[in-house]
């Protein structure tokens, strides 16, 4: 089984940096530690995906913080990004890059859920989707985004049949400056995230 677990990257993921922070420095934070938390997963390639930066500079920054061998790609959407992994793999997870201390657990957890369902959701804290996990090719049917307020229940209105969305736990993604409350000191990890908000260089 080809397993792929992607980070997508938008311009939004900067909306989160609080004052005095960059906001670009703070999405590419984001980024990083979101991709260093795919990357140690065991049986599963990391891949980056960019939705939204098109400029070459944006790009690099992201291949800058890439494994070797990690596929950097820029894609237009959600269905965009999983047709984009599709000639690569099984079963495909995307992960908002907006979730720095993601427990690898959670991830695991969704591609258990795929052995009974085609796809399988991680909600995120006030709305949204934290992660999507599919079958490869990526249903049809299925046209909802990380950021729709209620992505279980309208994915679970667009499916052909009962069972076909499962979900695993919650967690949070860092999308306002309020947000990074919601980070635990004390857990391992996110250590770039970590290191911009302590006022140190990254």
């Amino acid at each position: 089984m080809l397993r792929l677990a992607a980070v997508l990257v938008t311009p939004r993921m900067g909306e989160g940096a609080p004052p005095g922070v960059d906001a670009g420095e703070f999405s590419l934070a984001l980024a990083e530690d979101t991709y260093e938390v795919v990357a140690g997963l065991e049986l599963v390639q990391p891949v980056i995906l960019a939705a939204g930066v098109d400029d070459a500079e944006g790009l690099r920054h992201l291949e800058d913080i890439a494994w070797p061998g990690t596929k950097v790609m820029s894609v237009p959407d959600l269905a965009g990004a999983f047709a984009a992994l599709q000639p690569y793999g099984e079963e495909a997870v995307v992960i908002s890059a907006d979730a720095p201390d993601l427990p690898p657990l959670l991830i695991g957890k969704l591609f258990r859920e795929l052995g009974r369902a085609p796809l399988a959701v991680c909600p995120a804290e006030g709305g949204g989707a934290v992660a999507i996990a599919a079958r490869l090719p990526y249903p049809e049917w299925a046209s909802a985004g990380l950021d729709d307020p209620d992505v279980v229940a309208r994915l679970r209105a667009q499916a052909p049949g009962r069972r076909m969305v499962a979900t695993g736990p919650g967690w949070h993604r860092l999308r306002v400056p309020g947000d990074l409350a919601r980070l635990d000191p004390g857990l391992e990890g996110w250590e770039n995230t970590r290191a911009l908000l302590s006022g140190q260089r990254l």
